[in-house]
């Protein structure tokens, strides 16, 4: 098995490396790549285009207006990918607004004169796309042995869950709220999560892109919970901006509200990541949903009541 130097510009893939015990073959990482905590020494090789401070609002305006232009929303630093000589680069083609496109790194990459790394890019939509790209991820590393045997741990570890919720009684209808404003409902893999925790999900599609919602048909579907979940967002700064829900006249009249079951969550450690802590994230559902019966011990960290 030879040692390879690996670049990871997503999270959930800088995730996946060390979960297959392949942290010392990082020489670099994205901006956002910041789990496990002792990744955040590497250089980092990306920026976002647009000021990440402000209101959900404010940057959903900003990046719609670099959209709008045709352009990236992100920057790759093609000075420092190039120096820290990698021969596996990892990006996605998933979500241009989540993480530095595959298009952007074969605009650098290609750019170079000599011997080029091997391009990686994920796309996943479901959870077997997860695990799907574990398994690509060990096999282009040399380490298929370790992709089956996390894919299959972190798989038990789902059943397991998902097998207990099936035998509660009918689930409560949920409603995930990927971002505060404008409303968007949260699509991919979290329909699945919903589900698999003993939940009704009343919002997004498995394996389809997340969808913009609109206030009247969030008060139409009155869900008996809702979970808060914005990309990027920590919980700390997801309670910052419920003000902009909060104020709205119709929502202390919400079945969720009134019985108070709404739930802020760290969307950006666990539910926008594609990694091994979905399985972290389908044990914050399960709490939630169904509190006598699941306890991971994820209140205070991954959840909070609002």
């Amino acid at each position: 098995m030879a040692i390879q130097r690996i670049v990871s510009l997503i999270p959930s893939t800088t995730e996946i490396v060390c979960a297959l015990g392949l942290e010392g073959w990082l020489v670099g990482r994205s901006h956002e790549c910041d789990y496990p905590e002792a990744v955040q020494r590497l250089p980092v090789c990306t920026e976002p285009k647009f000021n990440p401070d402000g209101s959900s609002y404010e940057i959903d305006r900003r990046i719609k207006a670099i959209l709008h232009e045709a352009l990236s929303v992100y920057r790759v630093h093609g000075d420092v990918l190039k120096e820290l000589r990698p021969d596996v680069i990892i990006t996605q083609a998933q979500c241009e607004v989540c993480a530095v496109s595959l298009r952007e790194v074969e605009e650098v990459v290609g750019q170079w004169v000599g011997t080029r790394p091997q391009i990686i890019s994920l796309e996943p939509g479901t959870l077997s796309d997860v695990w799907a790209g574990i398994v690509r991820v060990a096999d282009v590393l040399g380490v298929p042995e370790k992709g089956a045997e996390l894919v299959k741990s972190l798989k038990q570890r789902a059943f397991t869950i998902a097998t207990m919720a099936r035998t509660l009684a009918p689930g409560p209808t949920v409603a995930c709220i990927e971002w505060i404003e404008p409303l968007m409902a949260a699509g991919n893999w979290m329909p699945e999560l919903v589900e698999m925790a003993g939940g009704i999900n009343l919002f997004g599609e498995a394996g389809k892109h997340s969808p913009w919602m609109t206030w009247e048909e969030l008060v139409q579907k009155d869900p008996n919970v809702i979970v808060v979940l914005p990309c990027g967002f920590d919980i700390k700064r997801t309670r910052e901006e419920m003000p902009a829900l909060t104020r709205k006249a119709e929502w202390s009249r919400l079945r969720a509200v009134r019985s108070g079951r709404v739930y802020l969550t760290d969307g950006n450690q666990y539910f926008n990541r594609p990694g091994p802590r979905l399985v972290e994230s389908l044990e914050i559902l399960a709490e939630i949903l169904h509190p006598d019966v699941f306890r991971f011990g994820h209140e205070g960290t991954g959840w909070e009541l609002l």
